[in-house]
């Protein structure tokens, strides 16, 4: 039975000569190559994959998996005499920087583009899974808000307010759900539009395709969850393939610096063993994975749901944002603490930018680890969940 398959076809060996021209390297020369990922999709059967996989030119190819959005914890109300302590807990409050002339991308469930959080702010959005540009989840919207949302009701929520263009790619439909297609095509275009900062709070949903599999197509347990497991490796090495030549390209330009939350499966609370690590697309090589803190007596500690093995954290729990329709609202999750970091990109690049130091996403991502800080940090919050401490602004 034949199966859809994302292709990445690599074409940095395809030579720019005229036709019937001696190539450069006949003539002793290198030849002129670029680097430049096209993503195809493909019905394939097995036979077909084989063949695939022989092509010079096919990088990488994973069957197409199911994603969804990353859903906020339920928890506490927030803090009303510190409603968006995020922001001063990054340091963006105390910044001389804003994020002014960044182009930044947020891939989610797309934007409610008419909340006064984004005035002035030129949108452009793109659809990738039919249901059309507009938040109905509200999720994207939130993550929006906190990457570069402006004062509403006399509340800062944007670590970046300075940011007045960004690109908006809806991955996620109206359900939540998406697919790793819709994730691929948006990364490449949110890259290929000129975005240096890309924020994704966002999984791949393995548990929820085995059970379709298992419910819906009568698959026996032990076949689903070994398909599910060859699409999950196969969609990791993908993104690994896609974040190469995404590296690859930043050598004929700036880079783009790729954030995504590490996702919200641990669960601290029960059992202080129950740490799940990272899931893609926070796994991938080349994405900086944001665990989220939370406050407490003794300091910030880790929050109980947030995936282990991240590079950096952020605030993450009670964290006020845009609500769709109008209004603020606190939400928990790593998604929250996904877009304090992406915010913090933009400030970087804008500090880097009037700085005599080379304006790239591998020197805005080194800077932005150098700068983490671990003074907040309640005793004893273990190194594999925190990464390298709390994210700070230039």
């Amino acid at each position: 039975m034949p199966r859809q398959y994302i292709l990445l076809r690599d074409m940095s060996e395809t030579s720019l000569g005229a036709p019937f021209e001696i190539s450069s390297s006949a003539r002793g020369f290198e030849q002129v190559q670029y680097s430049q990922p096209v993503l195809e999709t493909e019905e394939l059967r097995s036979a077909d994959v084989v063949d695939f996989a022989r092509n010079p030119q096919v990088h990488a190819m994973a069957p197409v998996m199911p994603t969804r959005l990353i859903a906020p914890v339920v928890m506490g109300e927030a803090d009303e005499d510190d409603p968006a302590w995020g922001i001063s807990a990054v340091g963006a409050d105390d910044s001389g920087y804003t994020g002014k002339n960044v182009l930044v991308s947020v891939l989610d469930t797309g934007i409610d583009r008419d909340h006064e959080a984004f005035t002035g702010v030129t949108l452009v959005e793109k659809d990738f899974t039919g249901d059309w540009n507009g938040d109905v989840q509200g999720h994207g919207t939130h993550c929006a808000g906190t990457l570069f949302g402006r004062t509403v009701a006399n509340t800062r929520i944007g670590v970046a307010p300075g940011v007045d263009n960004a690109l908006i790619g809806k991955v996620l439909g109206n359900d939540g759900r998406g697919d790793s297609q819709m994730l691929f095509q948006g990364l490449q275009w949110a890259a290929n539009q000129g975005a240096v900062v890309i924020s994704m709070s966002l999984g791949f949903d393995f548990p929820g395709w085995v059970n379709d599999m298992v419910e819906n197509q009568g698959l026996p347990a032990d076949f689903a969850t070994s398909r599910a497991l060859e699409g999950y490796r196969a969609n990791l090495r993908m993104f690994d393939a896609v974040m190469l030549m995404l590296q690859r390209q930043a050598a004929f330009g700036s880079g783009t610096v790729v954030v995504a939350a590490a996702g919200n499966e641990s669960k601290r609370n029960k059992n202080p063993d129950y740490k799940i690590g990272v899931s893609i697309p926070a796994a991938a090589e080349g994405v900086m994975a944001v665990g989220a803190l939370e406050q407490g007596n003794n300091g910030l500690g880790i929050a109980y749901f947030s995936n282990t093995f991240p590079q950096i954290a952020a605030p993450g729990v009670a964290i006020v944002s845009a609500k769709a329709g109008g209004g603020l609202v606190p939400l928990n999750g790593t998604s929250m603490a996904c877009p304090h970091v992406a915010g913090l990109a933009a400030l970087w690049w804008e500090a880097i930018r009037s700085q005599p130091l080379p304006a790239k996403a591998s020197v805005i991502t080194a800077r932005l680890l150098a700068a983490a800080t671990t003074a907040p940090l309640a005793p004893g919050v273990d190194v594999a969940d925190r990464g390298v401490g709390l994210a700070q602004a230039p």
